[in-house]
């Protein structure tokens, strides 16, 4: 890729803690900084914390527009693997795109002690019907999905253009992963913006209902839009991730 700068606040982390690990995914064309938060909340309470930077991500669009979708499930997997060299117990969140790589990864890794989908994607019928619209014309860049906060002064700090080919690796992802979901076998905490302008909550409802875990959670998110991670909520969600992972690894 590029030598692109990263921009202030969407590099990766990593807070080194005990042997729970927890993978900490952000969105498509969002950044580290949208999961930060949630991040620490998690690093407080002891666990090991890692938030990637996917490819692309947190530079510029032309520099997401070099990279697909099997970029990020290698981002994502090689922060499995990271945090596999110190700790003996998985657990994965993630925001929309990163709500999406997190199903990948439980459908490909049973091992994953549980998993936390925030808002994840798997059927974006707007997004396909505009993918199409703008391929058949050669637009390159259309505006962006950012900062659907509810929370007055919240900005996420995202692409203020998408880029149209990533669109298509976003669908491609989605429907994989949805393709799979019987799959997933272990507990899963889904979360999920009553209203979101981004992914349409019925996404949430159907990962709950397609997934073959005997414990699944689904919370409705009352107070934030699709960026619930800085929204609203976020204390919640934060208060939420901890408590599963607690009441899983207590076991």
């Amino acid at each position: 890729m590029g030598n692109y700068q990263i921009m202030k606040e969407a590099e990766e982390f990593y807070f080194p803690g005990n042997n729970i690990g927890v993978l900490v995914i952000h969105g498509f064309t969002g950044s580290t900084q949208s999961m930060r938060f949630l991040g620490e909340e998690l690093a407080n309470e002891g666990f090991t914390v890692f938030g990637p930077r996917l490819t692309g991500h947190g530079t510029t669009p032309k520099d997401m527009e070099k990279a697909s979708y099997k970029d990020w499930i290698q981002n994502v997997e090689e922060g499995l693997k990271k945090l596999n060299e110190t700790c003996t117990d998985i657990f994965v969140t993630g925001l929309s795109m990163g709500g999406t790589l997190t199903l990948f990864l439980a459908e490909n890794h049973p091992d994953i002690k549980g998993i936390m989908p925030i808002n994840a994607a798997t059927h974006m019928p707007e997004m396909i019907k505009d993918y199409e619209k703008l391929s058949l014309v050669n637009t390159r860049f259309v505006d962006g999905i950012g900062s659907d906060i509810k929370k007055e002064g919240v900005e996420e700090l995202a692409y203020p253009k998408t880029p149209v080919k990533s669109m298509n690796d976003l669908i491609k992802l989605s429907k994989n992963v949805r393709s799979n979901l019987s799959k997933i076998t272990g507990p899963a905490l889904i979360l999920s913006s009553v209203v979101d302008h981004v992914v349409p909550p019925e996404n949430s409802k159907e990962i709950y209902e397609s997934i073959s875990s005997t414990e699944k959670e689904l919370v409705s998110l009352e107070n934030s839009y699709h960026v619930a991670t800085l929204d609203n909520d976020k204390e919640q969600i934060a208060k939420k991730c901890v408590e599963f992972i607690n009441k899983i690894n207590t076991r």
